[in-house]
C-alpha cells in the first residue's frame, strides 16, 4: 500500500511527512515562540505539517472550540508567523467547528439584542420550538420530548443539551447546547441584593446560594421563596441578568441559509491563512431531526458532508472529518467509502495494549484493515482531547454484534491501568443523566505508559511505522507528565487540562537534552523525509510478543523489529545498498 494519495482537488499530496499538533501558545507564549523553536537546528526539518488548535481564532471556552469568530487571535497569532511557517515549507491544518458557536459570537449577540427582528433568529436552535408538538412543557418551561424520542438521543453530558438564555425585556428561552456551558453568578450580586432589599449580608449570601443552585438546575427563579427580602421575582430576575456571566457552545441550525454563508466565509479565511487540511470538528452532531439520535443522522449527515466537501474543494482544502464512534459501528468505513480521510482514534489505545500486554494481534488486525481498504489515515498517540476508549468497542447493529478491536474486558483493563497511573475518565450519559459508557481517558501519553522512557520510544516507533500521516502531540514529544494541578484548578470540566501544559522556551531547551526527546526527534526526522515510507508496508508473521514492520520502496527498505516483552527495538534502514541503524 502507498500512503501517498492525491487530495480531492488533485493538488500535491498532503498525507506524507510528520505533523506537529499544538495550541499556538503550547511552545512559548504565542505562535512566534513556536515558530522560533521550529527554526532551531534541533527541530528544523523535523515536521512538514502543523495542526494548530482553534485558539488560533477568537474563542472563549473549551480551549478554543467555542468560536467567537474566525479572525486571527492577535494575542497569539500574527500574519508574520504564518508567512514564516510558509517559508519553512510547513503546511497548516486548521479546524472549522461545524456544530456550534459561542454565545459571544456576533450572530448570537445580535439574536440576544434583537430577538425575532434579528437576521440570525434562525441561526441557532430554539429547543422548545424544535420539539413543539412532540413533547410537553415541564415546570421550568422546558419542552421534554416524548420518551421514545428522548431515549434515542445521543448525549455528551448529563441532562438535556440545553442552555437557558436571558433575553432583554423578554422571557428566557432554551437553546440547544450539546457540549460545554458555563453559567457563573457574579459575587457582585450579593452587594446588589443588600442595596436593593436592605437585608443583612448573611441573608443575601443565603439567597445568592439559592439562586446559584437554581441556575445550576435550570429552575425558574419564580420558584424561589422571597419572603423577607421585599423584592419581586421580576426585579430579582433583572438583577440576576446584570450579574451573570454566560458562556456556551450554542448549536447552529444547518437548515438556515445564513449558516452555510457563514461556513463559506470561514473556508475563505482558512484558505487565506494558508490552511491545506480542514478538520471538521463535531460534524456528526450537525444534522438534527425529530426521531433521530442526532449523532450521524443518515442520510442527512452525508448530504451536509457532501455540500461541505464541494465548498472545501473550491478553496483547495483537503477535508478530514472528526468522528468518535465504536469500531463495531464501522462509521470509519463509511466515511472512507465516501472518499474522505479518517482519524485513527483506534491507534492510541491499541499501542498501549500492544506494549503493556505484549500482544500485537489487535494492532496488526487494524493495520491490515488500513492496508486492505487503502484508508487515508491521520494517526496519533496523544492529543488535546484524551485517549479514546469508546472507539475500540464492539457494537450491536441490528441483529448482529460487530466485534471491536479490543474486547470489553481488554478495554476495562486499559482504562483501569491508565486510571491507576493518574488518568481521569470522561463518560457518556443517558437522557436520565446516568453513565452509559466510557468515552475517553485523559492523561498524557507518557504518564499513561507509566512515565517509562523506553515504552514511549517504542510507542512512537510503532506510530511512525503505521500507515498514514503521523500527528505528534507536542507534550508527548517532550515527555510531559500529567498536570494534576491544572486539571484540578479548571474545575468540573477541567479533566482535559491534564494534558495541555504550556511549555516555556527555557523548559523546551532543557528537555531537548533528554535522551527520550532526542531519540524521538531522530525517528521523526527520518520518518519525515525517508522515501521508503512512500512505498508499501509489509507485516511479516512473528510471535505475538514481537513486532516486525517493513516499509519498502524498490530496493530500499526500513524495518522496525521490537521485543514487546522487554520493549527494546531497532530501526534499521537499507538504502543505496548500505545498511545503517537509526535507533
Amino acid at each position: 500500500m502507498s500512503i501517498n494519495s492525491s487530495n480531492q482537488n488533485g493538488s500535491p499530496d498532503l498525507l506524507s511527512g510528520v505533523m506537529l499538533n499544538a495550541y499556538p501558545d503550547s511552545m512559548g507564549q504565542n505562535l512566534s515562540g513556536l515558530v522560533a523553536m521550529l527554526q532551531e537546528p534541533g527541530l528544523k526539518g523535523i515536521f512538514s505539517q502543523l495542526y494548530l488548535l482553534p485558539t488560533f481564532f477568537n474563542s472563549d471556552l473549551d480551549r478554543g472550540f467555542s468560536i467567537i469568530d474566525y479572525d486571527l487571535n492577535k494575542e497569539l497569532v500574527s500574519v508574520d508567523d504564518l508567512e514564516q511557517l510558509k517559508q519553512l515549507g510547513i503546511h497548516l491544518k486548521l479546524d472549522i467547528v461545524l456544530n456550534h458557536l459561542s454565545v459571544a459570537s456576533p450572530q448570537f449577540k445580535d439574536l440576544l439584542e434583537k430577538g425575532e427582528q434579528s437576521p440570525y433568529k434562525d441561526f441557532f436552535i430554539d429547543w422548545n420550538e424544535f420539539w413543539v408538538g412532540n413533547g410537553d412543557l415541564d415546570q421550568r418551561g422546558v419542552m421534554i420530548p416524548e420518551k421514545h424520542l428522548l431515549d434515542r438521543l445521543f448525549m455528551r453530558k448529563p441532562g438535556l443539551p440545553i442552555l437557558k438564555v436571558p433575553f432583554e425585556g423578554a422571557q428566557d428561552r432554551f437553546y440547544w447546547n450539546t457540549f460545554y456551558q458555563r453559567v457563573a453568578l457574579k459575587t457582585s450580586l450579593i452587594e446588589a441584593l443588600e442595596e436593593k432589599t436592605g437585608v443583612d449580608h448573611q441573608s443575601c449570601l443565603l439567597l445568592f446560594r439559592l439562586i446559584e443552585q437554581a441556575i445550576t438546575d435550570q429552575l425558574d427563579i419564580r420558584t424561589l421563596d422571597l419572603r423577607g427580602y421585599e423584592i419581586s421575582h421580576d426585579d430579582l430576575t433583572q438583577l440576576i441578568k446584570s450579574h451573570t456571566s454566560l458562556l456556551g457552545q450554542m448549536d447552529v441550525n444547518a437548515n438556515a441559509s445564513k449558516v452555510w454563508e457563514f461556513y463559506q466565509e470561514t473556508l475563505n479565511k482558512i484558505q487565506g491563512y494558508g490552511g491545506k487540511i480542514l478538520r471538521l470538528d463535531a460534524f456528526a452532531y450537525l444534522h438534527k431531526a425529530i426521531g433521530e439520535t442526532n449523532f450521524f443522522n443518515k442520510p442527512g449527515t452525508w448530504t451536509y458532508l457532501d455540500r461541505l466537501n464541494k465548498m472545501a474543494q473550491k478553496n483547495q482544502l483537503w477535508v478530514l472529518p472528526e468522528i468518535h464512534a465504536e469500531f463495531g459501528q464501522h462509521l470509519h468505513d463509511q466515511v472512507a467509502e465516501q472518499g474522505f480521510g479518517i482519524y485513527d482514534f483506534f491507534l492510541p489505545g491499541l499501542v498501549i495494549h500492544t506494549i503493556e500486554k505484549s500482544d500485537h494481534k489487535p494492532l496488526l488486525k487494524w493495520a491490515n484493515e488500513i492496508l486492505k481498504n487503502d484508508f487515508k489515515v491521520v494517526n496519533m498517540l496523544g492529543c488535546h482531547d484524551g485517549i479514546p476508549v469508546l472507539d475500540l468497542k464492539g457494537k450491536q447493529v441490528g441483529e448482529n454484534y460487530n466485534k471491536g478491536l479490543l474486547s470489553d474486558a481488554q478495554i476495562d483493563d486499559l482504562v483501569d491501568l491508565i486510571l491507576s497511573r493518574g488518568g481521569r475518565v470522561k463518560n457518556l450519559f443517558g437522557p436520565d443523566g446516568s453513565k452509559i459508557s466510557y468515552y475517553q481517558i485523559n492523561a498524557t501519553y507518557y504518564s499513561a505508559l507509566g512515565a517509562n522512557d523506553q515504552k514511549l520510544l517504542l510507542a512512537r516507533a510503532i506510530q511512525l511505522f503505521m500507515p498514514g500521516l503521523p500527528q505528534v502531540w507536542y507534550l508527548d514529544l517532550f515527555a510531559g507528565e500529567n498536570d494534576d494541578q491544572a486539571a484540578d484548578q479548571a474545575g468540573k470540566d477541567g479533566h482535559k487540562e491534564i494534558n495541555r501544559t504550556n511549555l516555556s522556551l527555557a523548559e523546551m531547551n532543557q528537555r531537548l537534552k533528554k535522551k527520550v526527546v532526542l531519540d524521538q526527534l531522530k525517528m521523526i526526522r527520518f520518518r519525515n523525509s525517508a522515501p521508503m515510507f512512500h512505498g508499501t508496508l509489509e507485516l511479516p508473521e512473528v510471535a505475538e510478543n514481537h513486532l516486525h514492520m517493513i516499509w519498502r520502496k524498490g530496493e530500499d527498505y526500513a524495518v522496525l523489529e521490537a521485543d514487546l516483552g522487554t520493549h527494546l527495538f531497532t530501526i534499521n534502514v537499507y538504502e543505496n545498498q548500505q545498511l545503517k541503524q537509526i535507533i
